[in-house]
């Protein structure tokens, strides 16, 4: 299985993309949420993806940083669709799926907006509901946010390992029975912790760096994706986030850059 970080920013970022990623398994490839805008498409070229291998799409919420990239990958999908066999899935809770689908009712073309229900599927679920994806049975749970409703996935990798992906707000100890003892752990790390004064992580209800690999280290985390970040310490970024982060975590950190791949 591969991951590969379509980006890695956060809402505001100019140096990176909205964070966003593909996770793969052979030739099937799931899409976690769509950044801001139709920067999805260069980041699509530039990865060497094709829209027409994305049959399961993931939203885990309504931020704009997060869903309008979508709608663009909706319209690229309505382009590539060539058969009755082409089936397209999006999962998100129902408030998400809500607005996507007033997106498509009111921004599609009429060519365009044939497709939804047919070929490319709105589907709502719920906290604790179970979906076959990409060959693997994924939970969606909810993160219990205190922004936005929003929800994180736990995905079993098989041999008894699992990914869980914690959406773009710290850990929350209600969803302990998924994120603990992960083989990998994508958690958000908005700042350095010694520049919290500067970015002010906690009032956007965000985590710095030492935050998140605390948190990892006490839910014995095997490998850690640290993403959701600002953009103001590029292009040092990588080496200063692994450098506040490592005495805190005694597993595997990783701090990718935009369309950067990893195998799992």
């Amino acid at each position: 299985m591969k991951i590969t970080m379509l980006g890695t920013g956060n809402a505001l970022v100019t140096k990176y993309y909205n964070t966003c990623f593909i996770l793969s398994d052979n030739d099937r490839h799931f899409l976690v949420d769509g950044g801001g805008g139709n920067g999805i498409l260069q980041q699509f070229e530039k990865s060497g993806f094709s829209f027409g291998d994305i049959h399961d799409i993931f939203v885990t919420h309504t931020h704009t940083d997060h869903l309008l990239g979508v709608i663009w990958v909706i319209r690229m999908l309505c382009k590539v669709i060539k058969s009755d066999t082409d089936q397209i899935r999006i999962f998100a809770h129902d408030e998400t799926i809500r607005i996507l689908r007033y997106f498509t009712e009111n921004l599609l073309l009429p060519r365009q907006k044939k497709f939804i229900d047919t070929q490319i599927h709105l589907i709502t679920v719920k906290d604790g509901d179970e979906k076959n994806i990409i060959g693997h049975k994924i939970t969606f749970f909810d993160i219990h946010s205190t922004k936005t409703k929003q929800f994180g996935f736990c995905m079993d990798m098989g041999d008894g390992k699992k990914l869980t992906c914690c959406g773009d707000e710290p850990f929350n100890e209600a969803n302990r029975q998924y994120a603990q003892n992960s083989d990998w752990l994508l958690h958000e790390a908005f700042c350095l912790h010694s520049q919290a004064e500067r970015f002010k992580p906690y009032e956007k209800h965000h985590s710095t760096v030492r935050d998140a690999c605390k948190t990892a280290q006490e839910l014995h985390i095997k490998n850690l994706i640290l993403y959701h970040t600002e953009d103001k310490t590029y292009p040092n970024r990588k080496m200063l986030y692994l450098s506040e982060g490592k005495p805190f975590f005694d597993g595997n950190l990783f701090v990718p850059d935009d369309l950067e791949s990893m195998i799992l």
